[in-house]
């Protein structure tokens, strides 16, 4: 279903700045809202779904890029999904 919008007595320029504001406020909200880019070891296996011994098993078998901040591991969330998509090719990969 279509709608129509009609408007009166509005210059280009005023449009053009209601449609930026707009904009702006909805990028700057979904910016806030981004998830973080750290995660630690339980929000990491709650998000692939595995338990808290297989990422750390993970990090000590060298496929998963950790670092630590006192005692706590953290996993950079761009180091996760790149270990991910290297798990996925190499799992289908045949030694010839």
């Amino acid at each position: 279903m279509e709608s129509i919008i009609q408007i009166h007595n509005v210059t280009k320029e005023e449009l053009f700045e209601a449609i930026n504001n707009i904009v702006e406020n909805k990028l700057t909200a979904f910016l806030k809202s981004k998830e973080p880019e750290n995660l630690t070891v339980k929000q990491a296996s709650k998000l692939l779904g595995v338990t808290d011994l297989t990422i750390h098993n993970y990090i000590k078998k060298g496929i998963l890029p950790a670092s630590k901040i006192g005692r706590r591991i953290v996993i950079s969330r761009a180091n996760l999904e790149e270990s991910l998509k290297n798990i996925k090719s190499l799992k289908y990969k045949r030694d010839v």
